[in-house]
């Protein structure tokens, strides 16, 4: 296949081929080749008001849950809008501003992003991801649940993520968009008007 051919092929592709998905269910994200994603969502603690005593037992309880489940991976990401573009893009700005008043307004509104961002600073999803590969269906749930339980037994408070949370983290891992308030199943579903 020469490169014209396979660049017209990729831009043929649906953004879920694009991003290696086959489908979204009710507890898990679907690949093409690389398994059945769960994740269990973990409310992060603020361990800026635990005491050292408190903050060890809670690093002891993670490596607890490692130590006996190898197959967990792990992501943290964002569960807020990062600003930094916008930040650049206001400071550039008002550089390059020669009117005084129009420079202040743009120096308020980068004063209004950096207040923003360090009221949700603290804004961090930590997630836990269990890979399934070729499990019976009839042995996934039990499986899951003693995951759950484990995580659970270990003091850490966790929820595993429903279709809308999983496409709530892949619009903030892929776009970083936090404000949408419901996610699509397709691309564009939005834009359809049934009976029109």
């Amino acid at each position: 296949m020469s490169r014209k051919e396979k660049k017209e092929q990729k831009q043929r592709q649906a953004t879920r081929q694009l991003i290696n998905t086959r489908a979204i269910t009710d507890y898990s994200l679907q690949t093409y080749g690389h398994g059945e994603l769960v994740y269990f969502i973990i409310k992060p603690s603020n361990i800026s008001v635990l005491s050292e005593a408190s903050v060890s037992a809670r690093i002891y309880a993670l490596m607890t849950v490692l130590k006996g489940m190898a197959e967990i991976e792990m992501c943290c990401l964002n569960s807020r809008e990062n600003f930094e573009d916008n930040k650049r893009f206001l400071k550039s700005r008002a550089e390059q501003e020669d009117n005084p008043a129009v420079r202040k307004l743009l120096e308020a509104d980068l004063t209004f992003l950096d207040r923003i961002q360090v009221q949700m600073a603290t804004a961090r999803e930590f997630l836990i991801i269990i890979r399934l590969r070729d499990e019976k269906e009839s042995e996934v749930f039990p499986y899951l649940n003693r995951i759950e339980k484990t995580l659970r037994e270990q003091g850490f408070s966790v929820k595993r993520a429903g279709k809308e949370d999983i496409k709530r983290l892949l619009a903030v891992y892929f776009e970083q968009n936090v404000t949408t308030e419901r996610f699509e199943d397709f691309d564009g579903e939005r834009w359809i008007i049934f009976g029109d």
